[in-house]
């Protein structure tokens, strides 16, 4: 574990030293290899055992989602390659070292087996994001969404700081997650529940404390909303399911209300998509519903549903991320991102139309990619729970079937309504887009290495 972490740091000193001729090739060849490393995380066995010590643990909950932020780091920066080739040297130096800071800090949360270590981590996180969404983000509004970022995360964290003491001084062992707490009582027990739910679903985030989400999405470089979209939403599905292994046992009545807002939300979310005009607050909404289900399945705790919470956050992860690129793809050309001006792309980028096609496809979780195989665990476990919900899970899906339909017809469809000239797509961009429905498919055949 601490040869990743170590390579991973010494990657960001060495973006500020390269030669600028190299900069890109080495970045990218170096992260491809750790990306290609972290492979190995994903069969648990005598050989990964061996890595581990007493601060840092791997197991089935975090090796998928580690393996997944070291599959995208490699895509970030291909994706953000010609952007970033209209600025200095220096800011792009500055741009790689920061990707990889967060990185850094990503992968260290992951794998950290300390109460402590990990809210540290989780908050440090924060600091890279924003500098990337203030930094290089490419409109005025940046600096508003770095703040709204900013002030959601930091105020709903400072209860999960206290919960987290709390539950230091209570438990018989310092350091590690399985711990042991005293009997407490009901009240005390729904307050740790409650501190430590807030902070986790705000960074997921559930409907209602979203608002920051697709301010910081539409604000933020190609880079940004890929980390953003594809492993920083996961840090709040990864909390929840790691707090479930310290705090008290809790009936899942108890969650009644925040079960039915994260149902209610993931049809208010799709609602809104359908309403939306610009491509990126869409696949921003689109991000919302999905973890408003993945919300729903950790708070039933039932073996099926963490499976299928598990199994929708790494899809998710790759879908969401490809559909952010393919927005830029299209914003590069056209230089707008509302969706009735990008209409007619399929005369002009017919093979980008292919890949349009495929994103929607999973987005919409047609079978039998690992998006179904994740909605199928999470509907049937809460269907399972209470037959009523299958209604708002009903209602959930055709509503996204409708707006992910509705994306791919308006941007891909029709008449042209632009005149000037359209660059044809790169051989970099087609390798992004591999890069990205590779693990999709592959992970279709054998689900069983991220549940």
């Amino acid at each position: 574990m601490m040869k990743m972490i170590i390579a991973t740091m010494i990657l960001s000193p060495t973006a500020l030293t390269l030669k600028p001729k190299i900069l890109y090739q080495v970045m990218t060849s170096y992260t491809f290899i750790l990306a290609t490393i972290s492979l190995t995380f994903l069969k648990q066995n005598n050989f990964t055992k061996t890595l581990l010590n007493t601060h840092f643990n791997l197991d089935s909950i975090s090796s998928p989602l580690l393996t997944l932020s070291y599959w995208l780091l490699p895509l970030t920066i291909i994706a953000s390659q010609h952007s970033l080739s209209l600025e200095p040297t220096q800011r792009q130096r500055m741009f790689l070292a920061t990707i990889l800071l967060l990185q850094t800090f990503i992968s260290m949360t992951f794998m950290t087996s300390n109460l402590t270590t990990m809210y540290i981590m989780f908050e440090a996180t924060l600091i890279p994001t924003l500098i990337i969404i203030t930094r290089w983000g490419h409109q005025s509004e940046r600096l508003t969404a770095g703040t709204y970022f900013m002030l959601y995360t930091l105020a709903t964290s400072m209860p999960l700081l206290i919960a987290i003491l709390s539950l230091n001084n209570l438990s018989y062992s310092p350091s590690p997650f399985f711990i042991t707490t005293k009997p407490l009582n009901q009240w005390t027990n729904l307050m740790l529940w409650m501190a430590c739910l807030t902070a986790f679903m705000t960074k997921m985030p559930i409907y209602g404390l979203h608002l920051r989400l697709p301010k910081a999405h539409v604000e933020a470089p190609i880079a940004g909303s890929m980390i953003l979209a594809a492993i920083l939403l996961k840090l709040g599905g990864y909390g929840i399911i790691r707090m479930m292994q310290v705090l008290p046992t809790t009936k899942t009545d108890m969650f009644m209300p925040l079960l039915i807002l994260s149902m209610w939300g993931a049809i208010l979310a799709n609602l809104t998509c359908l309403q939306q005009t610009d491509l990126k607050s869409l696949i921003a909404y689109s991000s919302v519903s999905h973890m408003s289900l993945v919300v729903a399945a950790t708070l039933i705790q039932t073996q099926w549903s963490l499976s299928g919470a598990m199994t929708l956050m790494i899809a998710h992860g790759f879908t969401s991320s490809m559909l952010f690129c393919l927005a830029n793809i299209s914003y590069e050309r056209t230089h707008t991102r509302i969706m009735i001006l990008t209409r007619g792309l399929h005369n002009i980028l017919p093979l980008t139309t292919m890949w349009w096609l495929m994103a929607n496809l999973m987005n919409i979780a047609i079978p039998p990619s690992i998006n179904f195989t994740g909605e199928l665990l999470i509907m049937t476990s809460l269907f399972n729970w209470c037959p009523t919900t299958i209604i708002l899970l009903g209602l959930s899906l055709l509503i996204t079937t409708s707006y992910s339909l509705h994306m791919y017809l308006s941007t891909q469809t029709g008449k042209p309504s632009y005149n000037s000239t359209i660059q044809p797509t790169h051989t970099r961009e087609h390798l992004l887009m591999t890069m990205h429905m590779l693990p999709i498919i592959l992970m279709s055949f054998k689900p069983e290495l991220i549940m």
